[in-house]
């Protein structure tokens, strides 16, 4: 019976490695606490229970503690940082029609429901592929 936890074991390790996304680490962790039990015990209702049992217990145990590991802050690209700045026509913008707009000192395609003229301010709204959705901003007197 040690021998099959053994292999279940490996095969299990081997389905994680494949898989890496943490789906059998804990079943086979599990299998190989039994495969200690069986050199104690030749129960099959012991070595059940005792997979059963460490399996779940170390999937609540490390859970949280994965989660943490694999979160990670999201870094703003290129694109992202954009979002929500000012920027300035440089190619007037017709409406429905594609103008130019620098943004953070890089010129960008850009796109408006109304027509912007050269020089005004905008506010980025949103990307759609490589071109910006923009906004005049109203200069208020």
């Amino acid at each position: 019976m040690t021998l099959f936890w053994l292999v279940l074991f490996v095969i299990l390790a081997l389905f994680e490695l494949a898989t890496v996304s943490l789906v059998s680490i804990w079943f086979s962790l599990g299998a190989l606490i039994v495969t200690f039990v069986s050199l104690v015990t030749d129960n099959l209702m012991i070595h059940l229970a005792v997979f059963t049992v460490s399996s779940i217990l170390l999937l609540f145990l490390t859970k949280p503690f994965v989660k943490k590991m694999k979160k990670r802050e999201a870094v703003p690209t290129n694109l992202d940082m954009v979002l929500g700045k000012t920027g300035i026509v440089t190619e007037e913008i017709e409406k429905d029609g594609i103008g130019e707009v620098k943004v953070l000192g890089k010129k960008w395609s850009a796109y408006s429901d109304k027509e912007i003229k050269t020089n005004c301010k905008v506010k980025i709204l949103s990307i759609n592929g490589v071109k910006l959705k923009v906004e005049e901003i109203k200069e208020s007197d």
